[in-house]
């Protein structure tokens, strides 16, 4: 789903979203299967892909991969209703502002931008990391990524607000900190601030407490599911979402019993979704007893195929 925001022309994405892996083939990424990938999540009803996310193993991708990662996405949803909300994170702001750059170029409809991981800024260097990448690309959506688990910072409320406030670009933030609280503490703030679930877990309670979308690695796996999800949360059909939620937490969690995305690529590969199963390292493919677990679960549910 898209939207202008006030009198910008600036696309504001929301609904369901996929964090879509990247998939590699001797070493090297796999383009014909990605494509693929993608059009497997169109055709379920996804509204938006997330290429180069944390799902997409941006951080051990070359600058090239990146950016290759970005462009095919682009070319398969042109001409379709999914839009492309692209991965533009890095520690180095000068890195995001490139990234940035180069999607608005390729077309996509918004970017999201991780805090900068390792370096650990503080609330005023995240401030300034943010709004260096919102003026680079004025007329690009922009969505804040905080995730602290993974990224040793937290991109508190307080920023968040004066980010809202200050850059008329930066719309939205996907929320990966697994609070409730925070969600509640945004939207209140700030009722056209679009906070989406970043925890698949914990969707139906974030769209339900006025959440305006999700950025699942579970639709990976079963986009049909997550799209329903969202379509009937907001349609105001509560007790039919949340039974979806619901439904769908044994594979949530299981999709989570090592770094993401280690298990959803393995969950695709057990389901025939992607030919290989190669990860880079440092990551490595799970345990036995965590591959079997992951197989276990998925004989209850039911995975379209291409």
């Amino acid at each position: 789903m898209t939207d202008t925001m006030g009198n910008c022309e600036i696309k504001i994405v929301t609904g369901s979203t996929t964090a879509i892996i990247t998939p590699f083939k001797n070493g090297k990424l796999d383009e014909q299967i990605y494509a693929k990938l993608i059009q497997r999540q169109i055709n379920n009803g996804i509204n938006a892909i997330c290429p180069v996310g944390t799902t997409g193993e941006s951080a051990t991708l070359t600058h090239n991969e990146h950016k290759r990662c970005i462009e095919i996405a682009v070319e398969v949803c042109k001409g379709t209703k999914a839009k492309v909300l692209a991965g533009a994170g890095s520690n180095a702001t000068h890195e995001v502002v490139e990234i940035a750059k180069h999607a608005e170029k390729c077309g996509v409809d918004a970017i999201f931008s991780v805090a900068p991981y390792y370096n650990k800024p503080s609330q005023e260097g995240l401030y300034q990391h943010y709004k260096a990448i919102a003026n680079a690309v004025p007329n690009l959506g922009v969505m804040l990524y905080n995730v602290p688990g993974r990224t040793g910072v937290d991109i508190q409320a307080d920023t968040v607000i004066r980010l809202f406030d200050d850059c008329t670009n930066i719309y939205g933030i996907k929320e990966a900190t697994g609070s409730l609280e925070r969600t509640i503490e945004l939207i209140s703030r700030r009722s056209e601030l679009k906070v989406f679930s970043g925890d698949d877990a914990i969707d139906f309670p974030i769209l339900a407490s006025g959440g305006a979308g999700i950025t699942s690695v579970t639709a990976n796996l079963l986009p049909n599911l997550k799209s329903s999800l969202v379509d009937e949360a907001f349609a105001g059909n509560f007790s039919l979402a949340r039974k979806i939620n619901e439904e769908l937490y044994p594979i949530n969690k299981i999709l989570f019993c090592e770094s993401n995305p280690i298990p959803i690529k393995a969950a695709m590969y057990i389901a025939g979704l992607i030919e290989t199963l190669e990860y880079r390292l440092p990551l490595t493919a799970p345990s036995v007893e965590n591959m079997k677990k992951i197989e276990k679960i998925l004989e209850t549910y039911e995975v379209v195929k291409f």
